[in-house]
């Protein structure tokens, strides 16, 4: 599929990438960054970030997929230290019905690339473990 071609989801490419605000703990709206999903599930997902966000701090995460995009608020359950980048554990805590149904179809392309991309690196390597 060439570049200027309409794709049915989101651009594998661009699959990892989300945008973020923090709340910080009075309510108001925090910083704002962009980081990238390692993993992903209906509950939560795994965020790889260039900066450390505290334990228990909550985010607004928006995800786009198609003309859709995705709010919903997650609070940062663990965290870990990766390469110098920043690994949190995300737990959705409010995500609209609608946000759900959109949010299923970002869940099941970003697990369609993990294997396409893992079955791409067992071909390269011939199996080898």
């Amino acid at each position: 599929m060439s570049q200027g071609e309409k794709r049915k989801f989101i651009r594998w490419d661009a699959i990892h990438l989300l945008d973020y605000i923090v709340i910080d703990p009075d309510g108001s709206e925090g910083r704002y960054s962009m980081g990238r999903t390692l993993d992903v599930s209906l509950n939560g997902l795994k965020l790889e970030t260039s900066y450390d966000i505290p334990l228990g701090a909550e985010l607004e995460i928006t995800v786009g997929i198609e003309e859709d995009l995705v709010d919903l608020v997650g609070r940062i359950t663990h965290k870990s230290e990766k390469a110098g980048r920043c690994i949190s554990g995300i737990e959705f805590i409010k995500m609209s019905a609608e946000s759900r149904r959109v949010f299923r179809l970002y869940t099941e392309a970003f697990k369609k690339y993990q294997e396409q991309e893992s079955g791409a690196a067992e071909n390269f390597t011939g199996g080898i473990q």
